[in-house]
């Protein structure tokens, strides 16, 4: 989103732990270590003027985040490395101290001006990109930061971060470290952990599920050129709220036998995109289609991560159907694939899909045919507190891809709490997709 107000940057710096680290090679889980988690992932946060917040002490955010960053890291010291290559392009990180990146910058705007931009697509000034030399992950920072102060007293924090270190739930571990020490902590609770080699495959590996987001991609007819097919095609990015209001709306189509049951919003969500996305996109009858739910197993019973582990915890899961099994049921269907799912993940299916991934060469699961959904709005984004109040909105920065939506809390201009899910499709594709999110969320019951 081209901003509508301008930022000027200070030049980047390296923020390096403000004590001696131990210099030696650290391994990465299995589940880090995926061709799919080779990529930068942003987050943003805008907080409101709040002085009474840290009265009597520095009200300069910029000051105090960067200073907390470099005792953070301190504690945390492999996100200050850099990523190498092992045997079998394995990577690993090199403890080195060099530092993440951080940009101290001043946006001419105020936060009520600036409200229209707190949904993502997020305006790009903001934060600062990975350089356009870097020559893909290896050997660059993993962390780039930019705190930007606004002119009427509040700020953005923004931050990208390399995926293959840490997800969400392992970087707001490491953003309340920094909350603490800056609020006086001598060291941040709980202490990082890293332990990465309880999330690896098992020896033997040994494959006791069906994991449809992988072999989908291998499957039909039309898949094979999608992806090239997609890079002449017109993407566009459009935002959806999803409030009280939207999900009554969508269970007013739900037959009474659904309704009694245990349906969560998230399926009811991602069940209504899923479903509008396959006639959106104009499937042929027989394609297979898929929806993938990354799920963490932080929260899972039976999988023993300890207290302060911050690596990657999210593993796929995905049901599949054909495209007009879709189309021509009610959204019951899909909700019910969706469920299926997402309770099928345990401890047993987090270690099939890990011994898959290592069994065949770390795949990747985007495709045309299938939608990979992600949710950020439970892991604590919202509540990261500097010193300044929590922010007004906490959640992923940039539109989303055409072949993943993430979704966040937001809270609408009417007051109402609910998710914000950004969507990228191609023009016309969009115009049928918005189409049909209408009509689920409007109750308007033809064509349905």
């Amino acid at each position: 989103m081209a901003a509508k107000f301008s930022v000027k940057r200070r030049n980047p710096q390296l923020i390096t732990p403000s004590k001696q680290t131990p210099r030696e090679i650290k391994q990465l889980s299995d589940v880090d270590d995926q061709n799919s988690l080779r990529c930068y992932y942003p987050i943003i946060m805008f907080y409101p003027n709040n002085p009474f917040c840290m009265k009597g002490k520095d009200q300069d955010p910029v000051r105090l985040i960067r200073e907390a960053i470099a005792q953070a890291l301190v504690y945390y010291y492999p996100l200050a490395g850099r990523l190498i290559e092992g045997q079998n392009g394995k990577l690993m990180v090199d403890c080195t101290a060099e530092g993440v990146v951080f940009v101290e910058a001043d946006a001419e705007v105020s936060l009520e001006q600036i409200r229209n931009f707190m949904q993502p697509p997020c305006p790009e000034e903001l934060l600062i990109d990975v350089p356009a030399a870097a020559s893909g992950i290896l050997g660059c920072p993993l962390m780039l930061i930019q705190v930007s102060r606004l002119i009427c007293g509040g700020f953005v924090f923004a931050i990208r971060t390399n995926h293959v270190i840490t997800d969400g739930g392992g970087l707001v571990q490491f953003l309340n470290a920094i909350s603490q020490l800056i609020k006086g902590a001598s060291y941040p609770s709980p202490l990082p952990l890293w332990r990465r080699d309880i999330l690896r495959a098992r020896n033997p590996p040994h494959v006791s599920y069906k994991h449809n987001e992988y072999e989908v991609v291998t499957k039909g007819t039309i898949i094979s050129s999608s992806l090239d097919d997609l890079a002449h095609d017109h993407l566009v990015h459009e935002t959806f709220f999803f409030g009280p209001k939207e999900i009554k709306s969508i269970k007013n189509h739900l037959s009474p036998q659904i309704i009694h049951s245990s349906i969560a919003t998230f399926d009811l969500i991602t069940a209504c995109l899923w479903r509008s996305r396959v006639i959106a996109l104009e499937f042929e009858p027989d394609e297979l289609v898929s929806v993938t739910i990354m799920s963490t197993v932080r929260r899972k019973n039976g999988i023993k991560l300890p207290q302060g582990y911050y690596g990657n915890t999210v593993v796929s899961s995905s049901n599949e159907s054909k495209a007009k099994m879709l189309i021509n049921n009610s959204i019951d269907y899909s909700i019910e694939l969706v469920k299926k799912a997402r309770i099928q993940v345990d401890e047993d299916y987090a270690r099939s899909v890990i011994d898959y991934m290592v069994l065949n060469g770390k795949p990747g699961f985007y495709s045309r045919n299938n939608l990979a959904v992600s949710d950020v709005s439970k892991i604590g984004i919202q509540q990261v507190d500097f010193g300044f109040g929590k922010p007004v909105y906490g959640g992923i920065m940039d539109g989303g891809t055409f072949y993943q939506c993430i979704y966040s809390n937001y809270r609408s201009k009417e007051g109402e709490e609910g998710l914000v899910v950004p969507i990228c499709l191609p023009f016309q594709a969009m115009e049928r997709f918005r189409e049909q999110v209408t009509k689920l969320t409007h109750n308007i019951t033809s064509s349905l």
